[in-house]
């Protein structure tokens, strides 16, 4: 049944600011209010039509052997009977269910793409959306092209009873499936998505992004208010919201959609990057070319570097101009996204991550952000001292890497995890042993680099890694200067001789094997050429993973876990 064309009226008043915008003017503005950025809803076809690229889209063929849903297994009657409501629901939408699923291309990359309309039934989750969603899935686990799903729902379908209830289960496994299998699932929200499709699908994805305004949860603000007889704040469940909670990793204008998706879709792996030989030549990856960074001479040995002292260096480490993980980002990475929240309750500022192609290849970058030069940022930035949520995303960040075979790059400058009480209540010392285990078990490669300041838990929650490199400059410890003389010598002003004695620079480093190379810096230290430090960092790393790819991930783990065991192995063999 073929999606009744929805004409556009001469003016529309926009519901949320009432202007009034000229129709042929709102069409071209994606259904988005020019005077308040209201985001206005579109039809699963409208939706299609402007993610994907033009002439792309294919309707998803039936499977062998599949049955189509029930129309109404319950004979369900409230004060209408379903039946009557499917039929009035299809007249009227020209669809045969909630959700459209095709195949298509976003710039060029291939994608299965399932789009929601509230329309229909209020876009509800029955038998016939679980069908879809699911067949879905399978061909983009078939052919092993990324899975997008465009959600729009007021929850699950309340006339087919807890068949609907099924469905939740039904599709987190059809999910479960493409976590197994490597392939990448990108989830957009619209507004509304509540329940049943919250509670599955559209919160599984390996990236969740938002428009502005989508609401999403798993009841909804009416409910709420009217169970626990509290007021809700205000913008509760919108895509803002939830980005400032750690439930979404961004929310994106109606106008940027099209082109974040393509930058993500380029950066799947090379196994899902794998086509069958039916895939049309439009639909095929194009492989990106990017110049490689300079050669660098990573130094191996302590004796090719000079004495310095200490303290000197720790105060150049902490210089507030030396370029932050964004600045590398920035200078390194062609088409990164930043992806931000754990998930679970918080964004940590002091930790930026997301995937993008270094040299033309996908990496996984998560690192420490200080925050540059000015105290505000500073200090909304947490000094880079990240909280639980901050270890938690970079965990997250991690196990998506994983999924999609995408090898790991740390950067590393932190004076320590955050120590104040709300982390403590959090979870701090569980979420750093957790990211310990997790970093020793990753089965792809794993580059950290130590940027400036390492500081204790917090600098290690992201340095067990494959190879550990440390800037010219850079310096590591189990605690800072200042701590250990405040612990020690009884006298913070003693900071100078504790950085002596923690042996924490470049070159004691190399020589005690915590680190396996020295990166060189710019003359008078990365603060003075940004662009320099991060090339020369950029090549370093690249350089690693060189080495690094073509080890299977059972010999990466081993050496990884051998890498981190000599350390006391000489203590081991002088025991009697």
């Amino acid at each position: 049944m073929a999606e009744q064309a929805t004409a556009e009226p001469d003016w529309v008043r926009c519901e949320r600011c009432a202007a009034l915008v000229y129709g042929k003017r709102y069409a071209r503005t994606l259904r988005v209010c020019p005077e308040c950025g209201a985001h206005g809803r579109l039809t699963a076809r409208q939706r299609l039509d402007q993610l994907l690229d033009p002439g792309s889209c294919r309707p998803l063929a039936a499977e062998r052997g599949e049955r189509p849903a029930q129309h109404d297994p319950l004979g369900f009657t409230d004060t209408r009977p379903y039946a009557e409501r499917l039929s009035e629901a299809r007249a009227r939408t020209g669809m045969d269910e909630a959700v459209v699923c095709v195949r298509g291309a976003v710039g060029g990359q291939p994608v299965v793409a399932a789009a929601m309309d509230f329309r229909f039934l209020g876009g509800s989750l029955g038998l016939g959306v679980g069908s879809q969603i699911t067949r879905a899935a399978r061909c983009s686990l078939r052919q092993r092209v990324p899975l997008l799903l465009v959600t729009a729902s007021g929850g699950a379908r309340m006339q087919e009873g807890a068949l609907s209830l099924m469905q939740m289960a039904r599709t987190a496994q059809a999910l479960a499936e493409l976590d197994e299998a490597g392939v990448l699932v990108v989830s957009l929200v619209t507004d509304p998505t509540y329940g049943g499709v919250a509670a599955s699908y559209a919160t599984l994805a390996d990236v969740i992004l938002a428009e502005p305004g989508a609401r999403m949860g798993f009841a909804g603000p009416r409910v709420i208010e009217q169970t626990t007889g509290r007021r809700l704040p205000e913008g509760f469940q919108t895509a803002e919201f939830l980005l400032a909670h750690g439930l979404v990793d961004d929310v994106v204008p109606r106008a940027e959609l099209r082109p974040t998706l393509a930058r993500l879709l380029r950066l799947r792996s090379g196994a899902d990057a794998a086509r069958g030989e039916d895939a049309p030549a439009a639909e095929r990856p194009r492989p990106a070319t990017v110049p490689r960074g300079p050669a660098v001479r990573v130094v191996r040995t302590a004796d090719e570097l000079p004495e310095r002292d200490p303290w000197d260096a720790v105060r150049l480490a902490r210089h507030p101009m030396r370029p932050t993980a964004a600045d590398y980002a920035a200078h390194l990475l062609r088409d990164f996204q930043e992806l931000h929240g754990d998930r679970l309750a918080a964004d940590c500022p002091a930790v930026i991550g997301g995937p993008g192609l270094l040299d033309g290849r996908p990496i996984m970058l998560i690192g420490h952000h200080k925050g540059g030069p000015e105290a505000e940022e500073r200090r909304r930035r947490r000094h880079g001292m990240a909280t639980p949520a901050g270890h938690r995303k970079a965990a997250r960040l991690m196990r998506t890497a994983a999924k999609l075979g995408m090898p790991v790059v740390t950067l590393i400058d932190t004076p320590g995890a955050d120590p104040g009480p709300e982390a403590e209540c959090g979870g701090q010392a569980l979420a750093i042993a957790e990211s310990l285990r997790l970093m020793a078990r990753l089965p792809v490669p794993v580059v950290a680099v130590i940027t400036g300041e390492g500081g204790s838990g917090g600098a290690l929650a992201l340095a067990v890694a494959d190879r550990v490199l440390v800037t010219e400059s850079g310096v590591y410890s189990v605690i800072s200067p200042e701590g250990c003389a405040a612990i020690l010598w009884k006298d913070p002003a003693a900071a100078p001789a504790a950085a002596a004695a923690l042996r924490l620079h470049a070159r004691d480093l190399l020589r005690l094997g915590i680190v396996d190379g020295v990166i060189p810096e710019p003359p008078d230290g990365a603060h003075k050429d940004h662009a320099l430090a991060a090339a020369l960092v950029g090549g370093a790393v690249s350089a690693a993973l060189d080495e690094l790819r073509p080890r299977a991930p059972d010999r990466l783990l081993a050496e990884r876990r051998d890498r981190f065991h000599r350390f006391g192995r000489l203590e081991e063999e002088a025991a009697p």
